[in-house]
């Protein structure tokens, strides 16, 4: 099924994966507070992407990098001076908007003006691509239309960046019913600006780290000197970024503070094509063996007219979310421009001296780089199900076993005959080795639906016939299969199904 946003955003909220921040003061905009489910939920994916990346691979290696860096890795970066966005402001409705992402719909009524001219209505809506902005005006024509009648063909699309400035004045912005609200364009650069010290002054300026890479490259030769790698090799992090987005948006997709999953992984330039097919690969594989539908997920190679000047190639991985497709991971081969570019501002050498054939060069680089929240979000989007059990509806996140936020839920059937105490036991002993929760309250029924909702894909119930036999009994989140199982093996039992060992035949 498609899960509506709106659906999703209020199950986020109602059982603790998402909260707004600083909700009790109104909130903030672009910012986002993980709950008890949602913080197990990302932090099982940022520990997959770890082990799968860096744990299991003998070519990486970690690292952990400050927030704030000398200001002069920005520089050579180009985020000082290139890092914006065109900005216009709406001096009616006193928001603002990303001037790339306006798109202005030129529609044409059959009703003439004073001048024996066809009505023009210049509406602009905000979207990442013309389909994305469409909605708002499509209304806001249809309004139109009750007064100068149904338009007499489908609306002209321009980019607003596109626009003479002279027919500027024409438009409706996005959230006012005034044409010429818009102001000029203007660049805003995307960098969080602070001070280091005590005196607020410009020699003083930092910047919160708009990206987790930088560190990477400026800790190059560190890693040289002190993991005794080869080429070739990547180095890992995870880690928060921040960005100043002019227009936050999509729930926790284009957020001002996020969390980034980052390789940089160094190799021979003769070698960087091959190196990129296979990240290019093994990046799109790695969201599929946890779950995101391949229909969904999509691999897509940059036009020639997208790359960036460094770069001979680039793909994104994208997945259709609810409120369109947009980028989960992008990998690309950077070639060697931030290590050049380190070397030039720092006066460094930053080459690598290969050993065995006695030479030396700057390695190029092939760079995954993927959004934690933004995978957190994709995955949520994946597993919200909505079906019927036994003839009653109910709402279930079917997770992978892996990334689900609570692994098994323990039930005793009733409190009494010494079912709480036995459960409890088992809950103890799974608690040691996975997150497990503890419920005794209310109808069974209601318990399983509760834990449908956390996206726990087992249940294990202490029943009356424990009591004879010492078997409890094991319940699946996505079937409702029920079967039994000895109590003493209920955590070996447990393990081998998060492991990927199959149901029981016939249960």
């Amino acid at each position: 099924m498609e899960v509506e946003m709106d659906k999703l955003v209020s199950l986020c909220k109602r059982r603790g994966f998402v909260f707004p921040s600083s909700e009790v003061y109104g909130g903030i905009n672009g910012f986002w507070d993980y709950g008890p489910l949602g913080v197990e939920l990302k932090r099982n994916i940022k520990e997959a992407w770890w082990r799968d990346n860096v744990q299991m691979r003998d070519d990486m290696v970690g690292l952990d990098c400050s927030i704030i860096m000398n200001p002069k890795v920005w520089e050579a970066s180009g985020h000082v001076g290139g890092f914006s966005d065109p900005m216009v402001d709406c001096r009616a409705s006193k928001e603002r908007y990303r001037a790339d992402q306006l798109y202005v719909f030129v529609y044409i009524f059959p009703a003439v003006n004073h001048k024996g001219e066809p009505t023009e209505a210049w509406l602009a809506g905000l979207g990442a691509s013309p389909e994305d902005a469409a909605e708002a005006p499509e209304k806001r024509a249809a309004k139109l239309a009750k007064k100068f009648g149904k338009p007499t063909a489908p609306p002209t699309v321009i980019p607003y960046m596109q626009i003479d400035v002279a027919d500027r004045e024409k438009v409706i912005g996005p959230s006012t019913e005034d044409r010429g609200t818009l102001t000029e364009p203007r660049s805003f650069n995307l960098m969080f600006k602070t001070f280091v010290g005590a005196l607020e002054h410009e020699s003083n300026v930092a910047y919160l780290r708009p990206e987790t890479a930088q560190g990477i490259f400026a800790n190059f030769k560190n890693v040289v000197d002190t993991a005794r790698v080869k080429l070739p090799f990547g180095i890992a992090q995870i880690g928060k970024s921040f960005r100043n987005e002019i227009n936050p948006r999509n729930f926790t997709f284009r957020s001002r503070e996020f969390e980034q999953m980052e390789i940089e992984f160094f190799c021979r330039p003769e070698e960087a094509p091959e190196w990129y097919a296979y990240w290019r690969k093994a990046r799109f594989e790695w969201y599929t063996s946890l779950g995101l539908k391949s229909e969904k997920l999509r691999l897509r190679d940059h036009d020639a007219e997208e790359l960036a000047f460094y770069s001979t190639a680039t793909a994104d991985i994208e997945y259709a979310f609810p409120f369109g497709v947009s980028e989960l991971e992008g990998v690309a081969h950077r070639g060697d421009y931030d290590l050049t570019q380190h070397m030039k501002f720092s006066g460094k050498d930053l080459s690598y001296f290969d050993e065995e054939r006695k030479e030396r060069f700057t390695p190029h680089v092939v760079e995954p780089s993927a959004g934690a929240d933004r995978a957190t979000l994709a995955f949520l989007c994946e597993a919200y199900t909505e079906d019927e059990v036994g003839g009653e509806s109910r709402t279930v996140l079917k997770f992978h076993p892996r990334i689900a936020p609570v692994k098994a839920a323990v039930f005793p059937l009733v409190k009494r005959d010494g079912m709480p105490e036995k459960a409890e036991a088992i809950y103890r002993e799974l608690k040691k080795h996975n997150n497990v929760y503890y419920d005794e309250k209310g109808a069974i029924g209601r318990r399983y639906r509760r834990q449908d909702e956390a996206g726990t894909p087992f249940c294990i119930t202490v029943d009356s016939q424990t009591t004879t036999d010492d078997t409890v009994t094991f319940r699946d989140r996505d079937s409702c299969r029920q079967w039994r199982v000895p109590a003493a093996g209920a955590a070996q039992a447990l393990r081998d199904l998060l492991e990927g060992r199959s149901i029981p035949e016939g249960a």
